[in-house]
């Protein structure tokens, strides 16, 4: 069985040039076939900007929104779980 995805997200690259793909939870966990189209995004593109972020939230209020996270703070660290810096050994 296969499942898909699709994922359309504006990411800013880190200083190593790595940029991080959100990926759903039911495809956590196995390789992933991942293609990737790179576009420059123009900060005057407003309105684009915009309807991005408006999906973005209805597809949070369609889980429920905050309220469906029961413990915000735990969320908020396993999101920002501390990654390897590039150029860091410490």
């Amino acid at each position: 069985m296969s499942i898909m995805s699709t994922v359309t997200a504006i990411l800013e690259p880190d200083a190593d040039g790595t940029v991080h793909v959100p990926v759903p939870k039911d495809l956590l966990g196995g390789k992933l076939q991942v293609t990737a189209t790179l576009q420059a995004f123009a900060d005057s593109d407003e309105s684009h900007r915009r309807q991005i972020m408006a999906e973005a939230l209805e597809r949070i209020a369609a889980r429920g929104g905050v309220a469906s996270i029961p413990d915000p703070v735990a969320w908020q660290r396993e999101q920002r779980k501390d990654r390897p810096l590039a150029g860091r050994n410490d």
